[in-house]
């Protein structure tokens, strides 16, 4: 036996039977490095494990750690503004999102490679099937009140977001997962999470792939926008409702310093003034840009463009019981009226990937990549609406948000469809407006026959596949309901090895092929643009982490 192999066996005895099951698909070839360490890290084991297994199996070891940049400056960042009050527990947007991680923080936090870091807890482990999952939490962190971080701590944190009595955004993401009271305080430092059902996945829902679930106080009962109360690198200076925000680094931090002494942001209203600043030279980085308004600084060598991989997609949803989509084969006749390929270098100048209408991109490595990919097909979907009874076309009123580069896609999807006699009229609204209060009844996106909505990155398929598809979905602006979807999303989520998962996946989106109540043309790339004063912006798409950020001041 070589040492490669024997230090494979060594290791090999001390794993589970599902970590196993992820060494079989990694030695077999049926998964890259990307997927060998997502699954690792999901499971419990350490980057250093893993990456001494990546590079005994020749997937290559753990990347060398970047070199720290000079400490000290201030960083101007301009965003989009937040569409309401800044409560953890009931943000539903980018800017609300990014103003709350900027103090707070999660459990684990996603990486570029969709691996998880831990931060406020030091590891977790399921049992056998992943029905109960435990957590041991950080010793010796202090909010920026003073209080002990501790497992009372996360287990009110939770339970805020699991009542429905709160307005929990997270309702989505915990539904059918964690009930009320089913977090259980183990010991100061361990929690024990009872789920309703097993699943697999279930350490990214409380990372920052949730991002309401970053951990606050156990007597928090509100106010956050007064004392952005946390345990991050930064400390509130000053929060101005739609102006702006600064924060001041947090030299009683319980990790290493960040480097910043202050980040500055300045909310906008469109897309256009924040890249006027970057070239103006008032801000240093955009946190988020879309290519198709950004097109003035992606080639510019003036500026930094970190472009990160991710699921990060626009859902373009059609009705189901009522209307013209009623009918799967007119909904299967507006998929194949789209031209993917162009949207992918019209709008993104090949910055995304092609979708293939369900939430399975390239990105998770249980997509199962034999399923054929949609095309547009024009002839194929004027026949679908013939047999549909509507061969002389109808009109349709597409509702959606003005955000990164919807309105373009709004436009070219009106175009697709007017080539096969369906006409689109636009109505195009702030993003406030589009939302509501994101219940049915009171939010044009969950209320309008159809619509486009933007869902930011997930390191695991999970939501996508849950809260927006499912019939008990909170997010189900489909208002889709199909039973064997249903029993096959519980499948795979309960699946706690990758091969258990990729039995299910294929099937998952075969059915959403068929159905199509949801058009997934496109998973775009999350761009950051900076000066290039600025370095060591991690490349996590929707996730702007600054903490090892620093700025050359001029």
């Amino acid at each position: 036996m070589s040492k490669r192999d024997q230090l494979i066996s060594e290791i090999r005895r001390n794993l589970s039977e599902v970590e196993n099951d992820l060494m079989d698909n990694a030695l077999a070839g049926r998964i890259d490095r990307r997927g060998f360490l997502a699954h690792g890290t999901r499971l419990g084991l350490s980057l250093p494990l893993l990456g001494t297994l990546a590079g005994a199996m020749g997937m290559g070891g753990v990347r060398p750690a970047r070199a720290a940049g000079a400490s000290g400056g201030t960083l101007r960042i301009a965003m989009t503004m937040p569409a309401g009050a800044i409560d953890p527990v009931t943000i539903a947007d980018d800017g609300g999102l990014m103003m709350a991680m900027q103090t707070a923080e999660y459990l684990c936090t996603l990486n570029p490679d969709f691996t998880l870091k831990p931060v406020l807890a030091t590891s977790w482990s399921p049992n056998t099937d992943g029905s109960v999952w435990t957590f041991k939490i950080r010793q010796g962190v202090k909010f920026t009140n003073g209080q002990p971080l501790n497992a009372d701590a996360v287990v009110a944190s939770v339970e805020r977001l699991v009542n429905p009595k709160n307005g929990s955004n997270a309702l989505s993401a915990f539904a059918g997962v964690l009930s009320p009271g089913h977090s259980q305080k183990v010991d100061d430092y361990t929690v024990a999470f009872h789920l309703d059902a097993p699943n697999g996945n279930f350490p990214y829902v409380l990372s920052s792939d949730n991002y309401n679930i970053v951990i606050l106080p156990a007597n928090y009962t509100g106010g956050f926008e007064q004392s952005f109360i946390g345990t991050g690198p930064f400390k509130l200076e000053k929060y101005i409702p739609k102006t702006g925000a600064s924060f001041v680094r947090n030299d009683d931090y319980w990790g290493p310093k960040a480097l910043l002494d202050r980040t500055e942001f300045t909310f906008y209203a469109d897309m256009q003034p924040q890249v006027l600043a970057l070239q103006g030279g008032q801000v240093d980085m955009l946190a988020q840009m879309p290519i198709f308004e950004g097109r003035a600084i992606i080639d510019n060598p003036q500026f930094n463009i970190i472009s990160c991989k991710s699921s990060a997609h626009e859902q373009v949803h059609m009705q189901c019981d009522a209307g013209p989509f009623k009918d799967k084969r007119v909904r299967q006749a507006l998929a194949l009226s789209i031209n993917r390929k162009a949207l992918v270098r019209g709008l993104f100048q090949g910055h995304a990937d092609v979708g293939n209408d369900s939430p399975f991109c390239r990105a998770f490595p249980s997509t199962d990549a034999a399923v054929p990919q949609r095309e547009q097909d024009l002839k194929k979907a004027r026949d679908l609406l013939e047999q549909a009874g509507v061969g002389s076309g109808f009109s349709v009123t597409l509702t959606t948000e003005q955000f990164l580069e919807i309105p373009d896609y709004a436009v070219l999807i009106q175009s697709f469809a007017k080539k096969i006699g369906i006409k689109i009229n636009l109505h195009i609204e702030s993003q406030a407006a589009y939302y509501g209060k994101a219940v049915p009844g009171q939010s044009d996106w969950l209320d309008v026959p159809l619509g486009i909505t933007d869902y930011g990155n997930r390191g695991v398929p999970n939501v996508f596949l849950n809260a927006p598809l499912t019939s008990k979905g909170t997010w189900n602006a489909a208002r889709f309901h199909n039973p064997t979807y249903d029993g096959l999303v519980a499948d795979y989520v309960k699946a706690l090895d990758l091969t258990g998962q990729r039995s299910v996946s294929g099937k998952i989106e075969e059915l959403l092929l068929d159905e199509t109540p949801v058009i997934f043309g496109y998973f775009y790339n999350y761009i950051y643009a900076t000066s290039k004063a600025v370095s060591g912006l991690p490349a996590i798409g929707d996730r702007p982490f600054l903490q090892t950020v620093s700025v050359t001041q001029s």
